[in-house]
């Protein structure tokens, strides 16, 4: 099922928001705050679940379960494996899976939604060829809408898709995805401090709430170690274009910017980066220490998103019987999967986060470029490391911290019947965190004070 693979980065588009979705805020302890899962040894675990109910009133369950003879993932990936930091990280992911656990396996079907061809009859094939019990859709297109038929089809599969925007889910599909933004908004701390124009720069892929969330989160980072700083974006509108991913990040540089990140998936960003002597901030993976697209003299620091981990829960509540699983999972750093003492992949580390700094296959601290660490304020370093270890506790988020002000400029959803809220706007007060749906599907504008260049 697997393919030749081509070298093709993932997303054109996601899809638009459908479904019904929760309130705008909570408090900050309800909900998403788990117990990170337990080690597998053997041929039987213990599967402790927590639960919110109404976030308020919290139970615990623990059962002993007998784990099937083998658990096989379907993946249905929506771009290829090749040069991809999104298919091709959750490809190292299941590979990682597969050394940690004698009863896992995974067959992928990849180029699915980028060859045009029907997500339904690849899940099918997975499930009834390869005998995968849990399917997952890489993009949100690659799942929605073909699962929401499937998971009635196939009622004893679990079924999981990527949320873009769209929170819709059923009781056996489950909308999945990592709380990157808290790595950017660490990535966010060290931009500030590292810049001499006061001037960051983005190349935008296209206007949708997955970019808005992580604007935010960086914006708010740059804010808080450097007042002064200005961020300046640009959009592509496309998730893959090269060319005119080149042509938005040179007008970034000639705008003066001395750190540049983006939102896209090709390495244009970072080649101008490189070609013009400034600072780049990188996504979704270790670029340096994985895939040796460049050093740490121009990648001064990125974030690597840890898809085994996200894997790894609802595996879990897959072997344990649970037939009605939480129908939105948004891990962040506050889960993690242990790590042999002699692992090869980050050698010295015993918990793998679901998302951390990693840059040169270090983490926290140590992810930042040795040629920029020095630049850094002492009392910045330091701050970096508490928000960091306090994300990993479960006892901070940017989200919570800060209020979200509107700019006035997003994109209005009128399936929930939402405009762009007024330039000035308080959405978010500070001391309150919003609802994983909101942040999910419904924050649908840019940050005052964030640059918008035509």
């Amino acid at each position: 099922m697997s393919g030749a693979a081509e070298k093709v980065n993932r997303r054109q588009a996601l899809g638009t928001i459908a479904g019904a979705v929760g309130g705008l805020v909570v408090g900050f302890a309800g909900g998403w705050f788990a117990k990170p899962p337990e080690k597998v040894e053997g041929e039987a675990i213990t599967v402790t679940q927590t639960r919110t109910i109404e976030r308020t009133v919290t139970q615990t369950e623990t059962r002993q379960v007998e784990v099937a003879k083998k658990i096989v993932l379907g993946m249905v990936l929506g771009g290829f494996i090749e040069g991809s930091t999104w298919d091709g990280r959750q490809k190292i992911a299941v590979d990682r899976l597969k050394e940690l656990y004698p009863w896992f396996d995974y067959v992928y079907d990849e180029g699915v939604v980028l060859k045009g061809r029907d997500p339904v009859s690849s899940a099918k094939d997975l499930i009834t060829i390869n005998n995968a019990n849990v399917i997952f859709g890489s993009w949100e297109p690659a799942a929605v809408p073909a699962f929401h038929t499937l998971s009635e089809q196939f009622p004893e599969v679990y079924f999981m898709g990527i949320v873009g925007s769209d929170v819709s889910a059923q009781r056996n599909f489950i909308r999945v995805f990592i709380r990157q933004y808290q790595a950017m908004y660490l990535e966010g701390l060290i931009a500030g401090a590292i810049t001499q124009s006061n001037k960051i720069g983005i190349a935008v892929g296209p206007a949708v709430v997955q970019n808005l969330r992580r604007m935010a989160a960086f914006y708010l980072g740059i804010k808080e170690s450097n007042p002064d700083a200005k961020l300046y974006i640009k959009y592509v509108g496309e998730w893959y274009d090269p060319p005119k991913e080149r042509e938005v990040s040179l007008s970034l540089v000639d705008q003066g910017v001395d750190v540049l990140t983006h939102y896209t998936d090709s390495v244009e960003p970072l080649q101008v980066a490189e070609e013009s002597e400034i600072w780049f901030v990188g996504k979704d993976m270790d670029i340096v220490g994985i895939y040796k697209w460049a050093t740490t003299d121009t990648v001064a620091v990125s974030f690597d998103t840890r898809w085994e981990v996200m894997f790894d829960a609802v595996l879990r509540d897959y072997m344990a019987g649970i037939t009605n699983p939480d129908r939105i999972l948004f891990v962040g750093m506050n889960r993690h999967i242990p790590l042999p003492s002699d692992n090869k992949w980050l050698p010295g580390q015993s918990a793998l986060y679901a998302v951390d700094l990693q840059n040169d296959n270090k983490v926290g601290l140590d992810a930042i470029s040795p040629k920029v660490r020095n630049q850094i304020p002492e009392e910045t370093l330091k701050l970096i490391e508490k928000r960091r270890a306090d994300m990993i506790a479960g006892v901070w988020d940017p989200f919570y911290e800060y209020p979200l002000v509107s700019s006035g400029e997003g994109i209005p959803l009128p399936e929930l019947g939402l405009d762009v809220p007024a330039k000035g706007t308080e959405v978010k007060p500070a001391k309150t965190m919003p609802s994983d749906e909101w942040l999910l599907g419904m924050l649908n504008f840019q940050l005052d004070g964030i640059i918008t260049l035509k």
